[in-house]
């Protein structure tokens, strides 16, 4: 993509007037991401800056937005893309914008693997899920366990409880657009038609 298209393509996606406030970039970063461009995430990420990074606090919000919007897609995408794009996402940010390693993390994820009963958080995720497939949640979740393993329903509950129903960096309909974001660029139409019942 030529940097001239990218950039008409960012700017008309940032004023799109249905999007959650400030998830133009997210959206654009993980469809990118799931189209295994990872190094034109780079490009988002510092038109963002640009654009709406005012003072180092809004800069460091948008950097952990676009990573945490990296990781949920994991789920949906796979996570050798997560990991291609977060390593690119990597190279162009400045340390000041960077989670140090096994320090603070703004997610509390390490925290809620090792101190939060696992009941609590499969809650959580099954309330998520529930959200986003409304009245069809449960024969969804059911179709899985009836995949020929159960080890598809246990994989999605994983998914859903301890990533994707995570609200620390980004709301639940933020996450929504995350899913919305990787689903369509993949052509994933059988489950994506679900995603009608979202928030």
């Amino acid at each position: 993509m030529s940097k001239t298209s990218l950039i008409s393509l960012l700017s008309s996606i940032r004023s799109t007037p249905h999007l959650p406030p400030n998830s133009w970039y997210i959206v654009i970063s993980v469809s990118l991401s799931m189209l295994n461009k990872p190094d034109e995430v780079q490009h988002v990420f510092k038109y963002a800056l640009e654009k709406d990074g005012g003072n180092t606090q809004k800069q460091l919000d948008i950097a952990r937005r676009i990573r945490e919007a990296l990781v949920k897609s994991a789920a949906i995408g796979g996570l050798p893309k997560s990991i291609n794009a977060l390593y690119a996402l990597k190279r162009v940010t400045p340390p000041n914008l960077m989670d140090e390693p096994l320090e603070y993390s703004p997610t509390g994820r390490s925290v809620e693997l090792y101190d939060v009963p696992p009941s609590k958080i499969m809650q959580r995720g099954q309330a998520f899920f529930d959200q986003i497939y409304g009245k069809v949640s449960k024969r969804v979740m059911g179709q899985m366990d009836q995949s020929g393993t159960e080890d598809l329903g246990i994989t999605a509950r994983l998914m859903y409880g301890y990533i994707l129903s995570n609200t620390s960096v980004l709301t639940a309909l933020e996450s929504s657009f995350v899913l919305l974001a990787g689903l369509i660029p993949q052509d994933v139409r059988i489950r994506t038609s679900l995603y009608n019942h979202t928030m």
